[in-house]
């Protein structure tokens, strides 16, 4: 699953970086997400390798503050990159003749540094007000990496502040994003319903519907994960969901947005034509 995402999310990047047809928002903020995949699982996975292959769970406290810092950069940024995205296919679908003017460089260069400050900004205040909490004893984290819920857990200070701190970030970083999400694919839909020729409306929905399976998979996952209640038979099915969005969903981005989707498909061919 690790090399099938590196790969993946590479030649995704490459393709776009050195395709001049690719050069549009939609495939501008798909780039910064596979950078983004890429951040994300080599911060997780080369670790749980190494743990799966050696038998040696130990990690060192730097090593698990920077790997948690990482994982929530990197998830904040994909949720808004993923909103970012869907912003562009609704202004794409439902203003054709303006899309142009509205989506120009100078909006996508802002909405994604945006993205990337954003996530990078909370993920460093998560980092420093765990760096600060007392473990008391050498503890096991009962998890496939140091994910921030689990280290609030084994902690023996009061992590109360922390936990309502998540509980608020869910609904604005998670929730909100989601509804304008949900939204922009309501009016796309009403406006590609409109549209008098099936081959018209396929055409318009290929070019979300793969957006809208990524964003159902990974706001499925993540947002069950962090806003349900903690039991003591949960951890498992906790372990589960973490696997599908820091494993299963970077490895589906990239084969995703190139199912069926003619212009990286074409760039595909060109990428690796052999010259006569």
């Amino acid at each position: 699953m690790y090399l099938i995402s590196l790969i993946g999310n590479l030649l995704m990047t490459s393709l776009v970086c050195l395709t001049s047809k690719l050069h549009t928002p939609m495939y501008f903020f798909l780039c910064n997400l596979s950078v983004q995949d890429i951040l994300y699982i080599s911060s997780i996975l080369p670790k749980l390798m190494a743990i799966t292959l050696t038998g040696d769970t130990s990690i060192s406290f730097p090593g698990c503050i920077m790997q948690m810092f990482m994982f929530v950069f990197c998830l904040d940024a994909e949720f808004f990159l993923l909103t970012s995205m869907a912003y562009d296919r609704y202004v794409a679908i439902c203003k054709p003749l303006h899309y142009s003017v509205i989506m120009n460089n100078r909006l996508c260069f802002l909405l994604n540094v945006l993205c990337w400050i954003a996530g990078g900004l909370n993920g460093m205040m998560h980092s420093l007000l765990v760096s600060n909490l007392a473990f008391c004893n050498l503890q096991d984290i009962n998890h496939i990496f140091c994910e921030l819920k689990t280290i609030l857990a084994i902690s023996c200070s009061d992590t109360s502040k922390i936990i309502t701190i998540i509980l608020i970030e869910g609904l604005f970083i998670g929730i909100i994003p989601f509804f304008l999400i949900l939204s922009s694919y309501i009016f796309i839909i009403s406006t590609i319903l409109k549209i008098r020729t099936s081959e018209g409306r396929l055409k318009a929905f290929s070019s979300c519907s793969s957006h809208l399976v990524i964003v159902i998979l990974l706001y499925g996952t993540s947002l069950g994960f962090y806003m349900r209640k903690d039991t003591e038979h949960s951890q498992e099915t906790d372990k589960l969901l973490s696997l599908l969005y820091i494993a299963v969903v970077p490895m589906l981005n990239p084969l995703v947005y190139s199912h069926r989707n003619k212009e990286v498909l074409n760039a595909m061919k060109f990428f690796f034509k052999t010259p006569k």
